[in-house]
């Protein structure tokens, strides 16, 4: 039994057990040969369920931060996350990203299952954000076929800023493949891969019933980061604030 079967075996059945599965169309997944799984995202938990549900093994880019090799557990943690297949990507706007989808297409031209979350990160408020084009690249230079899925309820599992994940049911929803083929071999026309990813999003969104925003998730993280550090700036200011008034008004 390989590695990941070996986790899988531990791991499942406890899932399931604490946190029941309704899993709908996974008989849209081919049994054998490259297929991406692409995901809405809501939680850092989301990548368990997936693996749990699946037949087959899924590999999962993993955030770089998680292949730290300081101290000893996490040295331990990292060689699991490499054993099992896990791809580490740096997050940061223009670095690896080649690196990262080149290791991606791999994997498929070895016939594996690969998962994928294209809006990039998590949602920060559960509507369904733009796709980031890689998705339709891999798609297109694979010829892989692309299975929408759509999970719901693990942003209340395991919500942000939470660390202890909260009993509760999972959802998730499998459709039929996406059809590409009217940007069949056109990989490289970053027109074609919008609108393949376009679709792809689509599909994703019949199947979660969300609400689709014509933005990037990253961008509105980043917003809402900027707004949250301007209100504490500002918080932090009356203080100083009101005593200057004070001052004023003995004067």
């Amino acid at each position: 039994m390989s590695l990941y079967g070996a986790a899988k075996a531990v791991i499942a059945p406890a899932a399931r057990t604490l946190w029941p599965i309704e899993a709908e169309g996974v008989d849209h997944i081919p049994a054998r040969g490259p297929v991406i799984l692409a995901s809405n995202h809501l939680s850092n938990i989301d990548p368990l369920f997936i693996g749990v549900a699946v037949p087959r093994p899924v590999v999962f880019i993993a955030k770089e931060e998680l292949f730290a090799e300081g101290n000893a557990a996490q040295r331990t943690f990292t060689r699991a996350l490499r054993a099992i297949g896990q791809l580490s990507v740096d997050r940061k706007p223009g670095q690896s990203s080649k690196e990262a989808m080149d290791d991606s297409l791999r994997v498929l031209r070895d016939g594996s299952v690969f998962g994928i979350f294209p809006e990039g990160t998590r949602s920060p408020d559960g509507r369904l954000y733009r796709g980031q084009t890689g998705l339709a690249w891999l798609a297109l230079s694979s010829g892989a076929p692309v299975v929408p899925l759509a999970l719901y309820g693990t942003d209340r599992i395991l919500p942000h800023g939470r660390t202890v994940p909260v009993l509760r049911r999972v959802g998730m929803r499998f459709g039929p493949p996406v059809d590409l083929s009217p940007w069949e071999g056109e990989a490289a026309k970053a027109r074609s891969r919008r609108a393949a990813t376009d679709a792809i999003m689509a599909a994703i969104q019949r199947l979660s019933g969300q609400e689709q925003v014509p933005r990037f998730a990253a961008t509105v993280k980043a917003e809402l980061q900027e707004q949250q550090e301007r209100t504490r700036a500002e918080t932090a200011g009356r203080p100083a604030l009101r005593d200057r008034l004070r001052r004023g008004r003995r004067g």
